[in-house]
């Protein structure tokens, strides 16, 4: 089961005995116009007198550029994990997709108070959008950064709404937190509030590099197993692997060189364990039992860095650590940042 450019936070959901697929129905509906178009028009009144507005804005992605011509009311989103610069920007999805049956809003500690009582309506799971469900949401922007989104879905979808496909000049699940942000805001009009977001984000990880200079003369590789005798290690294009990078650890280019192309993890055989010892060794699981496996392994336990006590086994959920770095967003990364630091530091 590689998931190729499919996300990597799947391969750690897959773990979870919740796992399943719903159906989707694909037919095309017309509604509201939005897509590709560059329609010029003249600015909106703003709100209030006097009172300047974002809007129009004009946002460029992989399908082309969609201009959004006032402000959205009812904002869907579509990557898995745009629902949380969404509630950091203070407006709450209708609609949003689901992590195989782990529904986004239900549990993760960095977003729970933003959603509420008022949960969105689950409208698909991952890259697959229920459009019926979507259409009778009659949303005003529809989002997907952090997704695989197909030309013809974006084509059905700019039937109901305004639609803003993931970051172009970057492969699917590909972009820097910054980019898919910055579109998020941009999309909003909310630009400046986002790049305050972001520099808040920034600064959190400069407290933490200077805090640890250390990190920065060490190696760090993030990996998985999902099954006897396969293991997985991140690209530097992965969430995770961006977030250590970001704390100031460096990352082994022998794993992206060993990646099949666009793919955001190397797929490895028990033999080939040694590109994974490097300084410092995360694991993301899901459960004591993977972890045992991993450290039975003959060949994983003649590596230093499982000898020497580097290794870090860390739980994807209860609590939430390896979600948050998997997410690596605005709302996740300062609990990640928090969760993370002290485990770091106990290994020497």
């Amino acid at each position: 089961m590689s998931t190729g450019t499919r996300p990597a936070l799947t391969r750690l959901v897959r773990n979870v005995p919740r796992v399943a697929v719903a159906a989707v129905a694909a037919l095309a509906l017309s509604a509201c116009g939005g897509g590709t178009e560059k329609t010029e028009s003249k600015p909106s009144a703003g709100t209030g007198a006097g009172k300047p507005t974002a809007f129009p804005v004009t946002v460029e992605h992989k399908y082309g550029s969609t201009t959004i011509e006032s402000e959205p009311k009812k904002v869907v989103t579509l990557g898995l994990s745009d629902q949380d610069a969404v509630l950091a920007l203070g407006i709450k999805p209708v609609g949003s997709v689901d992590w195989f049956k782990e529904q986004p809003y239900g549990k993760w500690p960095w977003a729970k108070d933003k959603w509420g009582s008022t949960p969105p309506q689950v409208v698909g799971e991952r890259d697959e959008y229920n459009i019926e469900k979507i259409a009778a949401l009659k949303p005003d922007l529809i989002v997907a950064q952090y997704s695989g989104m197909k030309k013809e879905q974006y084509d059905t979808l700019s039937k109901i709404a305004k639609v803003v496909a993931q970051p172009k000049d970057h492969p699917d699940y590909g972009a820097p937190w910054q980019v898919m942000t910055r579109q998020i805001g941009k999309s909003l009009g909310k630009a400046d509030e986002t790049e305050k977001l972001i520099t808040g984000v920034d600064a959190r990880f400069k407290a933490a590099r200077d805090k640890h200079p250390e990190w920065a003369q060490k190696t760090l590789a993030v990996a998985d197993s999902f099954e006897a005798g396969k293991y997985s290690a991140f690209t530097k294009t992965d969430p995770k692997s961006i977030f250590f990078s970001e704390l100031g650890f460096k990352l082994k280019p022998e794993i992206d060189t060993m990646a099949k192309p666009g793919w955001n993890v190397a797929e490895l055989s028990a033999e080939k364990l040694n590109v994974l010892d490097v300084d410092r060794l995360v694991w993301v699981t899901s459960s004591t039992d993977a972890n045992n496996r991993i450290k039975a392994e003959p060949l994983y336990k003649k590596l230093k860095v499982n000898q020497e006590k580097r290794d870090l086994f860390v739980p994807y959920q209860d609590p939430d650590i390896g979600a948050a770095f998997s997410f690596n967003t605005v709302l996740s990364i300062p609990y990640a940042i928090d969760e993370i630091e002290p485990l770091l530091t106990a290994v020497k």
